[in-house]
């Protein structure tokens, strides 16, 4: 079995590497220059649908907001809120009702809402701007499932969670820490949220996502962050999201809401993402999908608003297409693909940051298809303008399981896209006619001033793929790039090391967690 356990950490500090080092490494070496705490778009996005079209998306996302409206169901007080924000209320059953929205409604109260916003990190450096020209990667999200590179597929633990979030930590190509990388199964479902967020503040100095799934678990993400940064800090400051998912079709539960409310009311960011599948909980057709999309993340978004104007909030879309022979979800096709630009459109119209696609695939192993399919998933997100892309390593199986391997080879794929995002400079020194000139016609320009001025930093350098000559490739063992991976991830975490947290921090995050954890039985479910 290739996935063995991992070595133990090495005492002392780890040595830098020069960039003279022979060996792959998980740092940026020559790509140096690449490095940012997050990526200021230098390309232009793609705009797919012209004026005509965009308009007609809006008027039916305003459409099914008036005659079909949100169903909201066990919470009372966003029903409340709506209701005295001006929408029309009917209860359609015990502790459930339908809420309708004259059309402008909703955008009306989102304009209180942020264009861009700062999530602050433990490490300022790692401050992350979401919105705007910036744009944000972040791990995968919500895996049960562990995929190991023999192919076995497991229950995600702790420790799978924390190694994750320390690949995440070491790798320069992502910005920030992500959330649930993977469920931890062998943690009570009541508790696990604490370790996770936990995991986040020792192992990382990034910024991360919060507990979502209940509304005091919520409460207690934010309290570990008043622990971490200072209850003042945390009032005045964006340092934790929330991601929430709607129950599609058009029904936003209790404790969803609750939980929005939970972190608005903190003045904390939350994403707002229906998770539409093309022909099951969305029209089969990707217009319609994005019309659905855009008035379930618009009407959730709106929630914020009206607990805590000003909160950071973050329109999403997950659009998914779907095998008609089988009934099983796609992912990486084009469909969707096309339906994340629209997003991107849509979401710059009404002026809030976008959320959507990432390194999708359903494949079961860390292979063509899935490298096929997270590019062709990747680069709608990229094109469209997303400014927080989550998933942006390790998703397989559609988003059944982890796969360590696969965070790997994903990351090295984001360290490309920051080369691809600085965009193409234009000037007298990059047009190079000095180099033509140096030596002349039929001489190399190895030895040119202008070449040895810019070796280092003209190409973004892969630390993952392999472009020896095949000779050289086979006497090193014909290694394929998943082998590579599992190599690289054992060794980064071999030789990881935590970022330094304040022992008196440290010490009151874990008495936090043992007060919490004591005062309630093991749930399981």
């Amino acid at each position: 079995m290739i996935h063995d356990a991992v070595p133990p950490a090495k005492s002392g500090r780890r040595k830098r590497r020069g960039s003279g080092h022979t060996e792959r490494s998980s740092e940026p070496g020559q790509n140096l220059h690449l490095r940012v705490p997050f990526i200021t778009r230098n390309i232009p996005t793609y705009d797919l649908l012209d004026e005509g079209s965009l308009e007609k998306i809006e008027a039916t996302a305003d459409r099914i907001l008036a005659e079909i409206g949100i169903e909201v169901r066990e919470d009372e007080e966003t029903v409340r809120l709506y209701r005295e924000a001006g929408a029309s209320v009917t209860e359609t059953a015990a502790k459930a009702w339908r809420v309708k929205f004259e059309p402008g409604m909703i955008r009306e109260i989102l304009q209180t809402a942020p264009a861009e916003f700062t999530q602050h990190a433990r490490n300022p450096a790692n401050n992350v701007q979401i919105g705007g020209k910036a744009a944000v990667f972040a791990p995968s999200y919500g895996s049960p499932f562990i995929l190991d590179a023999d192919g076995t597929r497991r229950y995600g633990t702790i420790l799978d969670f924390e190694n994750l979030v320390k690949l995440g930590q070491s790798s320069p190509w992502l910005h920030h820490s992500g959330g649930t990388i993977c469920e931890p199964t062998d943690v009570p479902v009541n508790k696990r949220h604490l370790d996770m967020v936990y995991a986040h503040m020792r192992y990382s100095d990034r910024g991360f996502l919060g507990s979502i799934t209940a509304p005091e678990r919520a409460a207690d993400s934010i309290e570990m962050c008043r622990i971490l940064f200072g209850a003042e800090f945390v009032d005045q400051h964006c340092v934790i999201m929330g991601n929430f998912n709607t129950t599609s079709p058009l029904v936003l539960d209790g404790v969803t809401a609750a939980g929005i409310r939970t972190y608005a009311a903190a003045g904390q960011g939350s994403i707002h993402l229906p998770f539409l599948l093309g022909g099951a909980v969305s029209p089969l057709t990707m217009a319609g999908s994005v019309a659905q999309c855009l008035a379930e993340s618009m009407s959730s978004c709106a929630l914020t608003q009206l607990v805590r104007p000003g909160a950071p909030a973050v329109l999403a879309g997950f659009l998914s297409s779907m095998s008609l022979r089988t009934g099983s979800p796609t992912f990486g096709t084009p469909e969707p693909a096309l339906g994340s630009l629209v997003m991107g459109q849509l979401a710059r119209r009404i002026n809030l940051p976008l959320r959507c696609a990432g390194n999708f695939s359903t494949s079961k192993m860390p292979d063509g298809q899935a490298m096929q399919q997270a590019m062709m998933s990747m680069m709608s997100a990229i094109q469209g303008g997303a400014n927080y892309i989550l998933h942006s390593a390790g998703f397989l199986d559609g988003l059944l399981s982890m796969s360590y391997e696969k965070f790997i080879l994903d990351s090295d794929m984001c360290g490309a896209l920051h080369a691809y995002m600085k965009g193409m400079e234009v000037n007298e020194d990059t047009l190079a006619f000095d180099a033509l000139a140096q030596f002349g016609p039929g001489e190399h320009l190895f030895a040119t001033d202008h070449t040895l001025r810019h070796y280092q930093t003209a190409y973004w350098d892969s630390g993952m793929n392999d472009d020896q000559p095949w000779e050289t490739w086979a006497e090193q063992g014909k290694e394929d790039s998943a082998l590579r991976a599992n190599k690289r991830w054992k060794k980064i975490l071999q030789e990881f090391e935590a970022p330094y947290l304040d022992p008196a921090i440290d010490g009151a995050l874990k008495d936090f967690i043992a007060q919490h954890k004591a005062s309630m039985p093991d749930a399981w479910y």
